[in-house]
């Protein structure tokens, strides 16, 4: 297929799925390996920025997603309203962080390293569309193991797990001093109940 025509088709198959598509899948269709489609998409990317229209190509972890630019969120929110925010508390954005650092991980996993319950925190998180049930641990009772998701990726303007910044020892020690204080709450509550 000549470029102008595959191009034509990415354009049309990431237009019409609203969604990020898989390179894999995006190769399949224009019949082209991998390596050729992400070039056309990487040429298509650099038109959109070029001619300074309202859209752009977005590159989440191997799929590619027609996506906004960011500088047109003040008038997209006129047509739409302003979009759902989230609510998270220290403890969700807590448990967030230990699933994107550790994924895959379980539930239990996640209450090691914190030291109390996160049942609120996950199901929150899965509410949100932040984090996902990416298969089960091959243990005994096949325990839920989560990752996060694109939706994750795109809330904290990163385009991959690599972008992550890195977690300094400071950091970890006050994630515990906080998880042995919420421990120390929930006691105390108990305690007088």
């Amino acid at each position: 297929m000549e470029r102008e025509k595959a191009k034509a088709v990415l354009e049309a198959v990431l237009f019409s799925m609203g969604e990020s598509v898989e390179l894999e899948r995006l190769a399949e269709v224009i019949e082209e390996d991998k390596k050729t489609t992400k070039a056309l998409l990487l040429e298509m990317k650099q038109a959109y920025e070029e001619r300074e229209g309202g859209i752009t190509l977005t590159e989440f972890e191997g799929s590619f997603q027609m996506c906004t630019k960011s500088d047109m969120y003040d008038y997209l929110i006129k047509i739409v309203g302003t979009p759902r925010k989230y609510v998270l508390s220290d403890t969700i954005l807590e448990t967030l962080s230990i699933v994107a650092y550790k994924q895959p991980i379980t539930r239990l996993e996640i209450e090691k390293i914190r030291g109390v319950s996160c049942d609120h925190a996950v199901n929150r998180l899965l509410e949100f569309g932040l984090i996902m049930e990416v298969g089960r641990m091959d243990a005994p009772g096949r325990p839920l193991l989560f990752g996060t998701t694109e939706e994750f990726l795109r809330s904290f303007g990163v385009k991959s797990l690599e972008e992550l910044p890195e977690l300094s020892q400071v950091q970890i020690e006050e994630f515990k001093e906080q998880a042995e204080e919420e421990i120390k709450l929930a006691t105390t509550a108990d305690e007088q109940a």
